[in-house]
């Protein structure tokens, strides 16, 4: 492994941490979570999932979002619906930009992910793990919806921000080989 590279890794390990510990502890703020029915909504959380996806990749992506919600549960701030919504939202959100390059898929990503297919998943958490009886499959969709919807507009506004403030270049261009730049031209 040559310097560039351990660089790399140290920025994008650096990068995974502070998004862990910004969806973790946002989960303590008591304006950055809201119940909706026996969920416990956290857009934050659909942020952390975006700014992963797109600065970091899908696997990084997946990985923090299980973080978070295992933290979540040990420090008694979440539930187990958070698993299937936000891992699920985090994985698309990170494909569909690595296919793409585009914000926009990854935001669609997370909402799909976690809206449609991870609030659908969820049922089955709270039927047979916690024991709920929602009123049906699609019970969780529109919180989950909603709350995905919240974070990722969140994301779109402060996109440009950070990518002006981090080096850390987005997934899709960083493993892909440029032209040399031409060093002659002033």
């Amino acid at each position: 492994m040559n310097r560039r590279t351990t660089s790399l890794n140290l920025k994008k390990l650096t990068l995974s941490a502070v998004l862990i510990a910004l969806g973790t502890a946002g989960s303590f703020l008591p304006f950055m979570t809201f119940p909706i029915g026996p969920s416990r909504c956290a857009p934050l959380q659909h942020l952390v999932n975006v700014l992963g996806a797109i600065l970091l990749g899908p696997g990084y992506a997946l990985a923090n979002a299980f973080l978070i919600s295992l933290l979540r549960n040990v420090f008694g701030v979440g539930s187990l619906l958070a698993f299937p919504g936000s891992m699920i939202g985090a994985l698309l959100a990170g494909w569909l930009y690595r296919l793409s390059g585009k914000d926009i898929a990854a935001l669609a990503g997370e909402w799909v992910g976690t809206g449609v297919l991870g609030s659908l998943l969820a049922y089955p958490v709270a039927r047979y793990l916690i024991g709920m009886s929602p009123a049906s499959t699609t019970f969780f969709m529109l919180p989950f919806a909603l709350s995905t919807l919240a974070g990722g507009l969140i994301a779109a506004l402060i996109l440009p921000l950070l990518r002006r403030a981090i080096t850390l270049p987005a997934y899709t261009h960083a493993n892909r080989k440029s032209p040399p730049e031409d060093v002659t031209q002033p």
